[in-house]
């Protein structure tokens, strides 16, 4: 039997690992702790579990720092002898390679953060997946913070009723004591994401608090795109590009349509598109990236 790539494409939410026929789900990065110990263990425990021989380990991670950015240790700590090469990169890389393969566009990833890549004819931009404290525009965080915004604004009689008040007071009955609960909860970043789709159900059903964040949250991941195919762009005033949204909040109808409507009005000649696949498929394919991709100048790769 050939020995095996081993694709991780590792997120906040969950870690989905790939070899062979097997799909694995592990819990997602721990953001406080140090990435490559938590990449080392599911690496290890997903070849155990499958007993596969794995000489290509390939990962897409969400919010790799550059310090992060260390193939060469992740092998080390990987310790296999079976593992010949190990691929590291930013899981905006392998969103771009799963939804759009080798085509030229802009994906924008949005689930509870958000990083919009652009690939171009030899260029490359990234814009945002700045993290909940100093960007991540649109996204569920985004989106649920905008909300908790709004309750409070009503709660203090600052702003319009809005039916996520309802929903706040179902967590914490005593909403002048939400704050202290919501700051002293470890997981507070996903307490406030999970508020998203909230504000996705209550746009459907008429809230207009909700639908203003939506439409809002709409338009700033289009701005994403935007930005991102005007750093990339030729001289080629005929430049078609192709533009992929993916991750949880596309699921609300009318934020997409907002982004859309946004996309459509753009200066740029683009067409939105379904995704080929997922980003576990664009962490295999990043496996078989060629060294003159526009995207290669951006991963890292380490030998044994």
């Amino acid at each position: 039997m050939t020995a095996a790539v081993l694709a991780i494409d590792a997120g906040q939410t969950g870690i989905k690992v790939r070899v062979r026929e097997h799909d694995i789900v592990f819990p997602g990065i721990r953001t406080g702790e140090p990435l490559l110990p938590q990449l080392t263990a599911v690496t290890h425990a997903a070849i155990e579990r499958t007993g596969a021989e794995v000489s290509v380990v390939s990962a897409g991670v969400s919010g790799l720092t550059t310090r992060e950015s260390d193939a060469a240790a992740f092998l080390a700590r990987i310790d296999d002898a079976a593992v010949h090469e190990v691929i590291l990169a930013h899981d905006s890389t392998t969103s771009f390679l799963g939804a759009l393969g080798d085509t030229r566009g802009a994906v924008v990833a949005a689930g509870t953060g958000v990083v919009t890549l652009a690939v171009g004819a030899s260029r490359v931009a990234r814009v945002d997946g700045w993290g909940y404290l100093m960007g991540d525009a649109g996204s569920g965080y985004w989106i649920g913070r905008e909300a908790l915004d709004a309750v409070m604004r009503e709660y203090d009689g600052r702003g319009p009723a809005t039916a996520l008040r309802a929903v706040a007071e179902e967590r914490w009955p005593d909403l002048s004591q939400a704050y202290i609960h919501l700051q002293s909860d470890p997981e507070r970043v996903s307490v406030i994401a999970s508020f998203a789709a909230h504000v996705a159900r209550l746009a459907t059903e008429g809230d207009a608090v909700s639908q203003n964040i939506t439409v809002r949250a709409g338009g700033e991941l289009a701005h994403s795109v935007e930005t991102a195919l005007r750093r990339v762009r030729s001289d080629d005033e005929r430049e078609h590009f192709a533009a992929c949204a993916i991750g949880g909040v596309f699921r609300s109808p009318q934020l997409r349509e907002a982004f859309a409507s946004h996309i459509a009005a753009s200066e740029f000649d683009v067409t939105l598109v379904e995704p080929l696949g997922h980003g576990i498929d664009g962490a295999v394919a990043l496996a078989g990236l060629a060294p003159q991709h526009p995207l290669a100048h951006a991963v890292s790769v380490a030998y044994a």
